[in-house]
């Protein structure tokens, strides 16, 4: 079915002038829809992967109600930049929030013009930011139930089950692909204790589920012409979870000094004043609403998402390159290496950071 045919189905403005492919993501296939009358928005045109997300119908209940809810409260606010600090979910002529054709899932959103996300930032006011932005969507989700959420990935930043899942290709990996990751095997067994701390917590009942973005990476916030943040993007994986996945992921790709499977690994490091500034834009968001436990373990965040990523792609390359696209041979265990030294980096400056957040929990009222 073609661009055209599709765009017909929804209730835009307007009508489609042209498409073009939109973004780098490597997930969803994304067309930016110029439109017709140059008084109209643009619209952002997807196709949902199916695959990935098997509960279309939940997922994007989930993205229904999360930016209404978000929505009420900048209208009750009258807040002029509502179109600029939540994504306008467009729904079809028939009133539904995504249209089916065969096994193609369709969705469109208005598109943010004069926006834009960064792979990488480049100062620390950007990081700041960014931090605050992904931090006022979690604060602005607080008294949003997470029970009401489909879950969209089962169990996805839950290291026991990426342990398990690790075991079980380790026991059916070929000789020589375990033989390359010895330091990478090792590493795994010997810190995995210290990072199931957070899944302790949750079973004591000191952190809280909340209503969590869950895929932080720098990229998937958007910053307007002078730098300053306005909207989180990429809703899919809203589900419950821990404010550290959040916080975690946002340090993982907002304030670290390489790529994410750099192969140098000597130059694998955070740069802390980019952590630092990450860490007082989330918490100048999240200060009044996070509890005292939550507080006082952020510092194991950032370890825990490198490591559960370094765990991930170690597994797939362990089990031979089934799940994650690769450019070479070897290129899972590359970014295994990558993140689980980053991992170590930031385990090793634990106390460092650990005070580092806590003198921006405890900025005087």
């Amino acid at each position: 079915m073609n661009i055209d045919q599709v765009i017909q189905h929804f209730a835009i403005e307007g009508s489609m002038a042209n498409a073009q492919p939109y973004g780098g993501g490597h997930i969803n296939d994304t067309y930016h829809v110029v439109n017709s009358d140059p008084a109209a928005p643009a619209y952002l045109l997807q196709k949902i992967n199916h695959k990935v997300f098997g509960q279309v119908e939940g997922l994007m209940h989930n993205i229904a109600f999360v930016t209404s809810h978000i929505r009420k409260k900048l209208l009750s606010k009258r807040d002029p930049g509502i179109h600029e600090k939540v994504l306008t979910l467009i729904h079809t002529k028939e009133g539904k929030w995504f249209y089916q054709h065969g096994e193609e899932y369709w969705r469109v959103f208005r598109f943010m013009k004069n926006l834009r996300s960064y792979d990488h930032p480049e100062t620390t006011a950007q990081v700041y930011e960014g931090a605050k932005a992904f931090g006022q969507f979690l604060s602005d989700l607080t008294d949003f139930s997470s029970d009401q959420l489909c879950i969209t990935i089962p169990r996805f930043h839950d290291l026991e089950y990426r342990l398990q899942q690790f075991s079980q290709a380790l026991e059916v990996s070929h000789t020589g692909r375990k033989g390359q990751a010895i330091d990478q095997i090792k590493f795994v067994k010997d810190t995995a204790g210290e990072l199931l701390v957070l899944q302790d917590l949750v079973r004591k009942g000191r952190v809280p589920l909340r209503v969590t973005h869950n895929d932080t990476k720098f990229n998937n916030v958007l910053l307007d012409e002078k730098d300053k943040g306005k909207c989180v993007i990429d809703l899919d994986t809203v589900m419950p979870g821990l404010v550290h996945y959040d916080f975690g992921d946002g340090i993982r790709t907002g304030s670290v000094t390489c790529e994410e499977d750099e192969a140098d690994l000597s130059i694998v490091d955070v740069d802390i004043a980019k952590y630092e500034a990450y860490t007082e834009g989330y918490l100048d968001a999240t200060r009044e609403v996070l509890t005292p436990s939550e507080l006082e373990s952020l510092h194991i965040s950032a370890p825990f998402m490198a490591f559960i990523m370094g765990v991930r792609f170690l597994t797939d390359y362990l089990a031979g390159d089934v799940y994650y696209k690769i450019d070479s041979p070897g290129h899972n265990l590359q970014r295994a290496k990558c993140q689980l030294h980053l991992s170590k980096v930031m385990l090793d400056r634990k106390k460092e950071i650990a005070e580092l957040i806590q003198r921006h929990y405890e900025v005087p009222k």
